[in-house]
């Protein structure tokens, strides 16, 4: 059996210290996860587009660059087709990219598609998105039904 050894007497405080930098550090890198998966997201959207655009490609595409997506990468989720569709309605919803980087991608991906369902002007969906406040304007969205 292992000795007990005394601990020392600010052990306890920095322990807590210590899960409390753990935490934050683990918070930053979901919140980093979040933002480069949304920008992802929306530069595919914008391939999409541009590509239907050009070379008139229809949902049949769509269905197959998700099988293909998801067959190159098994053990990520998001390439459904659905996704796919909602990632074209993204980057035509929010085309300035500059705008992806500083306001939705903040947000889950889940929270942007949601927008895109349920609020069918720019200026409505850029409402939700300005800062300081999409948080609250989020929550003030989930508070009427509107994300439900």
């Amino acid at each position: 059996m292992p000795e007990i050894i005394p601990l020392p007497a600010d052990y306890a405080a920095w322990l807590v210290e210590l899960k409390s930098r753990i935490h934050a550090a683990q918070q930053r890198a979901s919140l980093a996860v979040n933002r480069e998966l949304v920008l992802l997201y929306w530069q595919i959207g914008r391939d999409i587009l541009a590509r239907q655009g050009r070379e008139g490609w229809g949902a049949k595409v769509i269905e197959r660059l998700a099988q293909d997506l998801r067959n190159a990468f098994p053990d990520m989720k998001g390439f459904s087709p659905r996704n796919l569709k909602y990632m074209r309605a993204f980057a035509e919803a929010w085309p300035d990219g500059e705008f992806v980087q500083q306001a939705a991608a903040q947000l889950p991906w889940f929270h942007l598609c949601t927008l895109i369902d349920k609020l069918k002007t720019p200026d409505e969906r850029d409402w939700y998105l300005a800062p300081p406040a999409a948080c609250v304007r989020w929550r003030y969205l989930a508070s009427k039904g509107i994300n439900s």
